[in-house]
Parts: C-alpha cells; structure tokens; sequence
C-alpha cells in the first residue's frame, strides 16, 4: 500500500515530460495515487500530454482553459461523475505574453500584465473554488512557484510579480479553507529548463548562478520536486498550510 492508495488526485499543467507537474505526478503514481489531468485546448497539447499519462490509463484526461470558469466547471464535474470526490489538486500553470519577459519591467503592457496575472495567479483561487466542494473529507492543494516571487531577478519581469500573487494567493486560501480541513502550499522550485523557462531571457545565466550560489553547490532535481510535491499533497505534511516550502538547494539563503 502506498502513501496515496486510495487517493484522487487532478493535476493541471502537464505540458511534456520537462515539466515539474509531470515529476510531481510520476512521485504521486508510484504512491498508488489516481490522477486526472488537463490540458491546453488544442490537439498539440493533448496529444503530447495524452503520450505521457497513457501507460496510466487515466479516467480523466480534458482540456482546460483557466481563464473560463465554465471550462473549469467542466473538469470538475467531470472529476464529480468518475470519482465521486476529490482528495488533492495540483495547480502547475503560469503564463506570460513572450514580449513581456524581454526589456524592463517598466515596459510590460497593460494587457500583458492583466493576461499574466489571470492564468499565473487567479486561476489558483478560481480552481480552487471549483474544487472546494468535492473535498468534502478536507485535502490538499499545491501550487508551484519560484524564487522570482520574492527577490527580483532580471528576466523575470511580470512573472516575478505573478508569483508574488501566488504567494499571498495561498496564506489567503489557508484562512479560507484551513476550517474545511483544506490545506494550501506552494513548492518553490529552483530555476529549471522546462517548456516556460525557454521564454525567459538570460535563463542560462539564471541556472548557472544558481548553482553557483546555492548551498549545496548545484541545481535541484525534477526528482527532488516529485518527492517536495509528495510531501505536500499527502498525509505526512498534515499540519503544513500556508507555506512557500523552497525546493532549491538552499539558494534562497544566501546573500552574498
């Protein structure tokens, strides 16, 4: 028997075999977890993420376009019908418009900025919601963010201010829901070469500084994230809520 035999779980941004919702999932399955995912409309995504999660056989397997609170709906009543409930949610998704991560801050658009915060930050509290009711036994809700959240970092741009949102997103989520025995964390994630981070400038620079300057000399692993997730989504962090947990090699210590 696993940590999370038993246990239904959905799993929003899967995006390839790159990315850390997909680590997360790998360390839930191999705990006898039953995932349903989503994906991005349109037949790239679903066909990249569907060659992923198929040796799985998951019952659920929907587009998801967050900004649409009816196509939440849907992946949730759909997660109701097969499932009955729902005991975690993983929420892996951010966004901003590519000329939004090049030149300054001082440069990003309105409508960049608005489209940014929509999918990276309120999508949490908008799934959230959604989901709420069908974690009628309590459960657990993750996000991921990064560093950039909390320190500037040159690049980073409207993302850095997005996930500061997340942040705060989450204390205010564990008031809200820490009564209905819901807990609400973020995994911090050190700088990683995913399907996101391509549209980052200088994101080279950004891995080689990082672990240069982390205490444990290097970069963390997808695998290391997939174990930091599990933790977070399963009984051992019971007492855990409101966190920003850092999983990043001690980066986010050092000041020199």
């Amino acid at each position: 028997m696993g940590l999370l035999s038993g246990k239904t779980g959905l799993v929003l941004g899967v995006a390839n075999d790159r990315s850390i919702a997909w680590a997360i999932s790998q360390a839930l399955y191999a705990e006898g977890a039953e995932l349903a995912f989503t994906h991005l409309p349109g037949p790239s995504s679903e066909r990249r993420v569907r060659r992923l999660v198929e040796p799985y056989a998951p019952k659920v397997l929907l587009p998801c376009d967050v900004q649409s609170d009816e196509h939440i709906a849907l992946v949730l009543d759909a997660v109701r019908e097969t499932y009955g409930g729902l005991d975690f949610l993983l929420h892996a998704i951010a966004f901003a418009p590519p000329q939004e991560l090049r030149g300054p801050y001082l440069e990003t658009s309105r409508a960049g900025w608005h489209l940014a915060m929509d999918i990276s930050a309120y999508s949490l509290v908008a799934v959230s919601r959604a989901a709420v009711p069908l974690m009628t036994a309590g459960g657990s809700i993750v996000t991921v963010s990064y560093y950039g959240g909390e320190m500037v970092m040159p690049g980073y741009n409207v993302m850095g201010v997005c996930k500061a949102a997340l942040e705060h997103s989450v204390r205010y989520l564990a008031w809200d829901l820490g009564r209905k025995n819901i807990r609400v964390n973020a995994l911090s994630a050190g700088p990683m070469r995913t399907l996101s981070s391509a549209g980052i400038s200088g994101f080279d620079e950004m891995l080689q500084h990082a672990a240069r300057k982390s205490c444990m000399g290097r970069n963390v692993e997808f695998e290391e994230l997939g174990k930091t997730g599990l933790y977070l989504l399963s009984h051992l962090s019971d007492g855990v809520t409101g966190e920003t947990l850092h999983v990043d090699c001690g980066y986010h210590v050092v000041g020199l």
